[in-house]
C-alpha cells in the first residue's frame, strides 16, 4: 500500500538504532550478552515491517506527525520487537528451527552447540533455551521502547495499558493453539477462530492501529471502533495465512509450498476439516503431506474435496464484509476509514 509504505524507512531507523543500543550493550558486558544481542538483532532483520507501518499509517489518520515524530517512530518500532519476540518463542513452541527457508534462532544455536561437540538432545536443548532467551529480551526491548517514547503521562498510560492486554491475550491464544492441537477430540471451529484472533490478531493489526491513534489523542470510542475493526482484520489475516500455508506458493510463503501441511498444523483450515464428512480421507491424506510434494499434493486435494477450503474462503469474506460494514459507521476519520479499506484490499489480494 502506498500510503504505509511512506513512513517505512523512519521505521526501519527506529528499529536498527533499538536494535544497535542493544548490541552495543550486549559486547560492553562479555561474551554471552554480546551473542543474546546479536541474535535478538538478527532475528528482527528484515520483514516487511508492516505492524510499525500501521502504528505510523493510523497515527497519521488521526492527524498525527506519522514517524516525523520520534515518540511515533519509537512506538512503532516497539511493536516490530514486540513480533519478533513472539515469532522466535513461537517457534520454540512448534519445534521450529528453520524461517522463510534458514535456520532461526533455535536452529543457529543448535547447530553451534553441534559444531561444539554437543549431542543431538543437548544441542537441541541449548538451541531452545537460547531462543526462549533472545525472545525475554527483545520483548523487554520492545516494552522499554513504548515506555521511554517522549509522551505526556495521558497517552503513555494508554499505550502501557494497551500492551498489557495485548501481551497477555496473546500468551493466552498461544496457549488455547497448543491445547487444542494436544487433544484427542477435535475443538469446535470457533475456538479454534478465538485462538487465531486472540494469538495474532490483537498484536498484529488491532493494537497497532490503537497505538497510533492514541498517539494522535484520538478519544475512547475511536480507539475502540479501531481495536474491533482490527480484530476482525487480523482474523482474516491469518485465516489467509493457513490458506497460504497449505495452498500458497513459495513466493507466498517465503518457504516451500505446503508446509503446513507437512509439519502436521492444527489450523483453522484443518479444524474445519475436521468438522466435515469427509474427515477420515482427508486424515489419511493430511498423514502423506511429510512424505514429499506428491503426499502434499495428496492432502490439497483432499482438503479441497471436503469443502474446507472454500469454507475458509467464504468465512474470510464474511469477516471482511461485517467489518467493512461496522467501521462505515465507525466514529473515526475518512482516512482511517480509507487505510482500513486498503487493508481489506491486501488481505483479500493474498488469499490463494
Amino acid at each position: 500500500m502506498t500510503a504505509l509504505e511512506a513512513g517505512r524507512t523512519a521505521v526501519g531507523t527506529a528499529v536498527d538504532l533499538a536494535l544497535a543500543r542493544l548490541v552495543e550493550q550486549g559486547r560492553a558486558r562479555d561474551r554471552r550478552s554480546a551473542v543474546l544481542a546479536e541474535a535478538a538483532r538478527d532475528a528482527a532483520a528484515g520483514g516487511k515491517r508492516f505492524r510499525p507501518r500501521l502504528v505510523a499509517e493510523s497515527n497519521l489518520a488521526f492527524g498525527g506527525r506519522g514517524t516525523a515524530d520520534p515518540a511515533v517512530a519509537d512506538v512503532a518500532a516497539g511493536f516490530e520487537l514486540l513480533h519478533t519476540a513472539f515469532v522466535v518463542h513461537d517457534d520454540v513452541i512448534d519445534g521450529d528451527v528453520e524461517r522463510r527457508g534458514r535456520p532461526n534462532t533455535s536452529g543457529r544455536f543448535r547447530a553451534d552447540a553441534r559444531a561444539a561437540g554437543a549431542a543431538v538432545g543437548r544441542a537441541a536443548r541449548y538451541g531452545d533455551a537460547a531462543s526462549i532467551l533472545v525472545g525475554d529480551v527483545l520483548l523487554f526491548e520492545a516494552v522499554r521502547l513504548i515506555a521511554a517514547a517522549d509522551l505526556p503521562a495521558g497517552p503513555r498510560r494508554r499505550l502501557l495499558d494497551l500492551l498489557d492486554d495485548v501481551i497477555l491475550l496473546s500468551a493466552a491464544g498461544e496457549l488455547a493453539d497448543v491445547e487444542y492441537a494436544s487433544l484427542p477430540d477435535p475443538p469446535d471451529p470457533e475456538a479454534v477462530l478465538a485462538a487465531a484472533r486472540d494469538k495474532t490478531a490483537v498484536y498484529s493489526i488491532s493494537a497497532p492501529l490503537q497505538a497510533g491513534a492514541i498517539l494522535a489523542g484520538a478519544p475512547e470510542p475511536a480507539v475502540a471502533a479501531l481495536g474491533a475493526a482490527g480484530r476482525s482484520l487480523g482474523l482474516a489475516f491469518q485465516l489467509a495465512d493457513d490458506l497460504i500455508g497449505a495452498f500458497g506458493t513459495a513466493e507466498q510463503a517465503g518457504r516451500a509450498p505446503g508446509a503446513d501441511l507437512r509439519e502436521g498444523k492444527h489450523t483453522a483450515l484443518i479444524a474445519t476439516a475436521r468438522h466435515s464428512g469427509s474427515w477420515p480421507e482427508v486424515k489419511a491424506a493430511l498423514a502423506l503431506a511429510p512424505t514429499g510434494p506428491e503426499g502434499v499434493q495428496a492432502a490439497r486435494r483432499a482438503l479441497d474435496a471436503c469443502g474446507a477450503r472454500k469454507r475458509v474462503h467464504a468465512l474470510i469474506d464474511e469477516i471482511l464484509g461485517a467489518a467493512r460494514e461496522r467501521w462505515s459507521r465507525a466514529p473515526v476519520p475518512e482516512a482511517s476509514k480509507r487505510m482500513l479499506g486498503d487493508l481489506t484490499d491486501v488481505i483479500e489480494e493474498r488469499i490463494p
